[in-house]
């Protein structure tokens, strides 16, 4: 039987990317909504935040200890230490869409910042997949969608996972890692309606996709294969994302929001928003940093 834990208590409007920080063991996350980086101590409880004057809504840890790399709303930012303003990387993509900006990302393990974008109005589906290299060059990679979500890579990066969220498809791609190209895309897994929409995802050591669930009020263990293998239900219907931190990587913590719940809802979740953690037996993957190269 999992344990399932609130980690913290944080009533974030609309908490995300959860990643683990090896050697200050911490645990670093967004609320998009509030424009606010946290880091969370999981041994005091103590959770410290910076506030933006726009969104965050993922971002990689800079080799070397170089501080963080931004996925904002017009773009790529460079963050040289806690409490600095944000340096603009790279082209500014959403400069004059005022509908866009980016969601989800995950750092590949050449260094590379793969980042899916949001149409927050739903206006139409012009969001995208970019991947940021480490000279401020920024690429498209894959476009005609409403929220790209789930952005991950299994051991070796071999394959690449990501979702369009309200299809409700988990999407896997072959990757090859020296050219940074996607091919041969196929369905992962694709999940009924009305039963919860993929937001954030992570892969363990033995090549399983970790899923949350978005109005789905669970997180779930998927095969290499695309099935369900394990659920883990919360007292909350909006989780975000999991991810895995620990001296042994072998906790899962898992975001969730409070954005858009009713007021009835919210007295039926009081815990929505909180951060909650759980043991797994098998560890997650290790987070690779962004490399920043000489020439940028």
């Amino acid at each position: 039987m999992t344990i399932l834990s609130v980690a913290l208590e944080a009533k974030a409007g609309l908490g995300e990317c959860p990643r683990w920080h090896k050697a200050e063991r911490r645990l670093y996350w967004v609320d998009i909504e509030r424009c606010e980086l946290h880091r969370f101590d999981p041994t005091t409880g103590h959770d410290e935040y910076v506030q933006f004057d726009e969104p965050v809504g993922c971002f990689a840890f800079i080799e070397g200890g170089g501080g963080l790399m931004l996925g904002m709303k017009n773009g790529f930012a460079r963050l040289d230490a806690w409490g600095a303003a944000p340096i603009p990387f790279g082209e500014q993509i959403f400069t004059d869409n005022p509908d866009l900006r980016l969601n989800d990302g995950r750092t590949d393990a050449r260094g590379r910042f793969w980042a899916g974008s949001v149409n927050m109005a739903k206006s139409a589906h012009d969001a995208a997949l970019y991947r940021l290299d480490g000279d401020g060059s920024v690429h498209w990679i894959e476009g005609g969608m409403l929220t790209c979500n789930g952005a991950a890579f299994d051991e070796g990066d071999r394959h690449f996972y990501h979702a369009d969220t309200p299809t409700h498809m988990l999407r896997r791609y072959d990757v090859d890692g020296y050219s940074g190209e996607l091919s041969n895309p196929k369905v992962f897994h694709r999940f009924p309606m009305g039963e919860g929409r993929p937001d954030g995802g992570s892969v363990d050591a033995d090549g399983c996709y970790w899923s949350a669930l978005f109005d789905g009020g669970r997180v779930v263990r998927l095969s290499p294969d695309g099935e369900i293998i394990g659920s883990i239900v919360l007292p909350v219907s909006r989780p975000t994302m999991i991810a895995f931190g620990g001296t042994d990587r072998c906790t899962a913590y898992v975001t969730t929001a409070r954005k858009g719940l009713s007021s009835t809802q919210l007295l039926e979740q009081p815990l929505a928003g909180s951060l909650f953690s759980f043991p797994v037996q098998v560890p997650g993957l290790a987070e690779h940093c962004f490399a920043i190269s000489s020439q940028s």
